[in-house]
């Protein structure tokens, strides 16, 4: 019973928007899971094949998604917070430093699951909007050479779109897929009234007989039986914006019903025709509702594709500031809406990507080779990370944790078996770009650090700046200077050299240093800290959390009011442009990282654009730092 009826109100609005934001991909699996799990299993199913097949749907969304993630993962959160990331920072911070063996292992696994929802990124659009549309072939063939053309416009059309955000457009996603669910739970429905026998599937032993009976060929039709939960990462990855108790309310009365229905509607049509042809979810449908529910489906996996691509923003974001990707620029597209954020650099490289497959492939069904192994490896990745989550962050008792982490594990392996299977029908591509993602968050963190011991042997040698100011044998000249330090260091390098080649200083100085947090976001009152080093001479440490958009101007007000009176409106802000060079001596990188992370530097964001400094007093000195 609800304890505060005045909540409910605000409660189903959060499960409507859970219905828009985290359950698109969920959502529109029915339109290729159960044709490409018929295919697998040798097309024409019998109706004790049929059933143990629905079974297997059945059971797979209640291990994985109702229990799995529902339950367990989406209460690992951190400080509200979710996703690979999200979870690896957590349980990290409990398990001993960066550079003990355990955490390097745990920081591979999140950062390797993390590169690998690229993949899927880049899919997920693909493969739902060309099912969408292949509806159509249903009621004619005739159709059927404008499907690719039609699904490459649509795609474009979104990924343009971007641009704009979804602030004001995103309103209508959740009511556009409540109407999606409650469209394919009354098709599924209708047909099950009318063959009511499908509902036995729901005994698991189906399931468990299928497997026994057909041993390692059920692995072919177990990963098509993994698409039926493609999408199920998003509960945890979105529960940050959304909240875990609408996400859970939505999928138990609303996602998960309509699914069960859509799947076993599907499979009484199956039974009653064996010899159907086409697709079983648009066979549901009357014939003159078809061309209306193609129309639905493609509004359907648009929201869906629109979900994963905010998703790959959101990652991105939160590994650049955690350090493991390099600044590019990210533009706030909403005032009201924190989430809604628009990385124009990823968009255009998953827009080619997207494309491409599209066109390579040119149909759903041969899609579903490339698709699951991406989502598979991560989920499996996840259930480790979750099992470190229980020991050191619950506190369990080994026996409990290694118990209910190891039946998701068992579950987990027989889909990441399943889903290796499809390597050669194309899943080695999400694969390949995972692994081409996490070299180049390890070579970026690897290069920083590298960076960053360097400039430390530089600022660690004597200095006498403050020296000569206390004794007023450095010139001061009217203004006022902000020195962005990568260090910890109230006096950088950068600025002895500003210094000694200017033979001036500004009469009031700032040294600031920019701290991203691994919390999610830093409470406004600890946003600045401020320490005077000098006379007319400050450092300020400005601290944000690794979802929150760093604004300095916005930190800087905040430092002003901790007792730094820099006038804003007047300074002048210095930053180093390094260059890496090969070192004289000693190499702190091998040649081929250093020649990747010298890449990516040399093409990362200006720290003017992603911190949000006013370009006309902003100035950049550049400097070579030996690797």
């Amino acid at each position: 019973m609800d304890r505060n009826p005045a909540d409910r109100p605000l409660k189903a609005i959060g499960a409507l928007t859970a219905l828009g934001i985290v359950y698109g991909d969920l959502g529109t699996s029915p339109l290729y899971t159960y044709q490409t799990i018929v295919a697998d299993a040798g097309g024409h199913p019998s109706a004790r094949v049929a059933l143990g097949l629905l079974s297997l749907v059945i059971w797979a969304l209640i291990v994985t998604v109702s229990v799995k993630y529902c339950v367990f993962v989406m209460r690992a959160d951190n400080s509200g917070e979710g996703g690979i990331l999200a979870l690896m920072s957590l349980v990290t911070k409990r398990v001993g430093g960066e550079r003990s063996k355990t955490t390097a292992a745990l920081v591979a696994m999140g950062l390797f699951g993390a590169a690998l929802i690229y993949g899927d990124g880049i899919i997920t659009p693909s493969i739902s909007v060309l099912s969408a549309l292949e509806g159509v072939n249903v009621v004619t063939t005739s159709l059927q050479p404008y499907v690719l053309p039609a699904a490459l416009a649509i795609l474009v059309i979104l990924f343009v779109a971007q641009r704009w955000g979804t602030a004001r457009i995103g309103r209508l996603f959740g009511p556009i897929m409540l109407v999606w669910f409650a469209v394919i739970g009354l098709l599924g429905l209708m047909a099950v009234i009318r063959h009511p026998g499908v509902l036995a599937a729901i005994d698991p032993t189906y399931a468990i007989g299928f497997l026994v009976r057909h041993g390692a060929r059920s692995l072919f039709v177990l990963g098509g039986v993994f698409l039926a939960i493609t999408g199920g990462e998003a509960l945890y990855a979105d529960m940050g914006h959304i909240g875990r108790a609408p996400i859970r309310a939505a999928w138990s009365f609303i996602v998960l019903p309509a699914l069960l229905l859509s799947y076993a509607g599907q499979t009484a049509l199956i039974i009653s025709d064996p010899g159907l042809s086409g697709n079983p979810f648009f066979r549901l449908a009357p014939g003159w509702a078809i061309i209306p529910l193609v129309v639905l489906a493609t509004f359907a996996t648009i929201i869906a594709s629109q979900a994963i691509i905010t998703g790959a923003f959101s990652l991105t974001r939160q590994a650049i500031q955690l350090g493991w990707l390099p600044g590019v620029i990210i533009r706030q597209t909403s005032d009201e809406e924190y989430g809604q954020i628009y990385v124009p650099s990823v968009n255009w490289l998953m827009m080619v990507a997207t494309l491409a497959l599209t066109w390579g492939f040119g149909s759903s069904a041969k899609l579903a080779g490339a698709y699951g192994t991406a989502v598979s490896t991560t989920m499996l990745l996840t259930t480790a990370l979750l099992f470190n989550a229980m020991l050191d962050v619950w506190r369990w008792p080994l026996w409990v944790a290694a118990s209910v982490s190891g039946v998701f594990l068992l579950v987990d392996l027989g889909f990441f078996t399943a889903n290796l299977l499809k390597i050669a029908e194309g899943g080695w591509i999400p694969l390949v770009l995972g692994a081409a993602i996490f070299i180049a968050m390890r070579t970026w963190r690897r290069g920083i650090q590298a960076m960053r011991a360097r400039i430390d042997e530089e600022e660690k040698a004597p200095n006498q700046l403050m020296a000569d100011l206390a004794a007023g044998r450095v010139t001061r000249v009217p203004g006022t200077a902000v020195f962005l330090s990568r260090t910890d260091t109230a006096v950088p390098i950068m600025l002895t050299r500003h210094v000694a080649q200017m033979g001036a200083l500004q009469e009031r100085v700032v040294t600031l240093t920019l701290v991203f947090e691994e919390v999610p976001r830093v409470a406004v009152a600890d946003r600045a800290q401020v320490e005077q080093i000098g006379p007319d001479f400050w450092h300020v440490r400005v601290h944000f959390g690794f979802v929150e958009v760093p604004n300095a101007m916005v930190a800087l007000a905040s430092a002003r009011a901790n007792g730094c009176p820099i006038d804003l409106d007047q300074a002048v802000f210095f930053a180093a442009r390094d260059h890496v060079v090969r070192g004289a001596t000693s190499h702190r990188l091998p040649a081929w990282r250093r020649a990747i992370f010298s890449v990516m530097y040399r093409n990362a964001v200006r720290s003017s654009d992603r911190f949000d400094l006013p370009a006309d007093r902003f100035l950049e000195v550049g400097r070579q730092v030996e690797l």
